[in-house]
């Protein structure tokens, strides 16, 4: 199908992608020129570039659908909120990543450069109108990834992470691109719209179905949801812990994009069809997610195991199938980013040249050692746990109560017995910090005053905005009205 020659009107909705696009580009020129002593330039610019397409987006946050390149993209609420989301969180990462990229070496501008492509790729996929959209920003997002993980040249376990991310996620890629043609030969259109209108209609459905399945299963391992998660733990073990916080908390919220624009946008009148499937990737991940990381002494891996139970808690809401459920998802997905890089930013606060922090035994003693940086942890740690009044336990009742509203009773009791178990590994963390001696003098704390800052009000805002759920909760509505 060939596409008309864009026209002005037609660019209008993507001018943050343009900028973002543009900038990146003209980021990795500038930096070309750059000494290493003046690369805090490059760090700076990322931060403005982000900044000012924050902006961009949010000019239009609110407004009426609008859509470009043939309804090839749309900008919309939804879209608009992820995007927000998006760029806070990649922000808090730049000024988390650049001490502890500095004290290995590692600050280079490619990394900046990697992350903006890498957030270029989710803007494109929360506000894919088409397939075609939708797959060029996740092989954008996930080859930034794949390069961001393997930074570390030198060091033997990031180039496996690197390379195991790599294979996977290219398995991933193609079983997703393998239902997206067969929904394509099914309904004969790439756009999610037209898809939507063919699945409404009666006849045979069953080459689309095979389609959404396979769909599912590459949604289910960009995720990281049982039982497609083999690649999580390892990569977010082998990968420099800044690259890990980046990874583990932004490209979240894309996936969920995806996974609303493919199962709602396009084949949102087969829900009654792909629910049950959603419904039982969710339980297992909840179930071996939070299983696993019970044995974990190793924090990243921990967490890297607890982000599969979180990922079971965001398909629960996803497999409600209505505005009620992706609103419940997508606060979920927004608390869970939040969460997840304050939990890293904690590691990366206790690391330093030489020693990285990811044993839980660094964590011995913290208290009589910095008890402000101690209570902090404990609010990210309540917060992953789902202790009220942190906004991890309204992020968990509102799946809760969606999953409650479809039917889905049996996973909402799942969903329980598996927060209290979950709780028990985010306990130790505390029992380390609060009642167990270091051993020797324990990990120092990071001096530099932006990463404390910034950790200190990444902790607080899982406080904050627990108090104060509606907040967020309006952002969510912009998008999800009906939830």
């Amino acid at each position: 199908m060939a596409l008309p020659m864009p026209t002005l009107a037609d660019l209008m909705p993507l001018r943050p992608e343009i900028f973002v696009c543009g900038a990146a580009f003209a980021l990795l020129m500038v930096d070309l020129f750059l000494s290493d002593a003046r690369r805090g330039l490059t760090h700076f610019l990322a931060l403005f570039i982000l900044a000012a397409a924050a902006v961009l987006t949010a000019r239009e946050l609110g407004a009426e659908a609008t859509w470009g390149f043939a309804n090839q993209f749309v900008r919309d609420p939804v879209g608009d909120v992820l995007k927000l989301a998006i760029y806070v969180v990649a922000a808090a990462s730049f000024v988390y990543a650049k001490p502890y990229l500095q004290d290995r070496g590692l600050f280079k501008g490619e990394f900046y450069v990697l992350c903006l492509f890498s957030v270029l790729g989710m803007m494109l996929m929360v506000s894919a109108g088409s397939m075609l959209v939708l797959y060029l920003g996740l092989e954008l997002l996930a080859l930034s990834s794949y390069g961001l993980v393997a930074m570390d040249r030198d060091n033997a376990r990031s180039s496996e992470a690197a390379m195991k991310y790599f294979v996977l996620g290219s398995l991933a890629s193609g079983l997703l691109l393998y239902g997206m043609s067969m929904v394509y030969g099914a309904t004969g259109s790439l756009q999610l719209a037209e898809i939507h209108a063919a699945a409404a209609s009666t006849g045979d459905r069953t080459l689309l179905l095979f389609g959404v399945v396979f769909m599912l299963v590459g949604i289910a391992f960009k995720f990281g949801a049982a039982p497609f998660h083999m690649w999580l733990p390892d990569v977010y073990h082998g990968a420099p812990t800044a690259i890990t916080l980046f990874i583990g908390s932004a490209p979240k919220l894309a996936a969920f994009g995806m996974a609303y624009r493919l199962l709602e946008s396009g084949v949102g009148p087969l829900d009654a069809q792909w629910q049950d499937m959603v419904a039982w990737l969710a339980a297992l991940s909840l179930i071996i997610g939070n299983l696993v990381a019970l044995v974990q002494t190793n924090l990243k891996r921990m967490l890297a195991y607890s982000t599969v139970s979180h990922v079971g808690f965001l398909f629960m809401g996803l497999s409600h199938g209505g505005s009620l459920g992706y609103g419940a998802a997508m606060f979920y997905a927004i608390s869970y980013a939040l969460m997840s890089a304050a939990a890293f930013g904690a590691i990366v606060l206790l690391s330093r040249k030489g020693h990285e922090a990811e044993e839980i035994a660094d964590f011995r003693g913290l208290w009589s050692r910095n008890p402000l940086q101690a209570m902090l942890v404990m609010f990210i740690m309540a917060s992953l746990a789902g202790v009220p009044p942190f906004l991890g336990f309204w992020a968990k009742l509102e799946v809760l109560l969606a999953a409650v509203d479809a039917g889905l009773v049996w996973l909402a009791i799942v969903g329980v017995v598996c927060a209290v178990i979950g709780a028990f590994y985010y306990l130790r963390v505390m029992k380390a910090m609060f009642f167990d001696e270091p051993e020797g003098e324990g990990p120092r704390l990071h001096a530099d005053g932006h990463l404390r800052v910034v950790f200190a009000v990444n902790a607080s805002a899982l406080l904050v905005l627990g108090l104060f759920a509606g907040s967020l909760l309006h952002w969510v509505n912009l998008a999800f009205p009906a939830s």
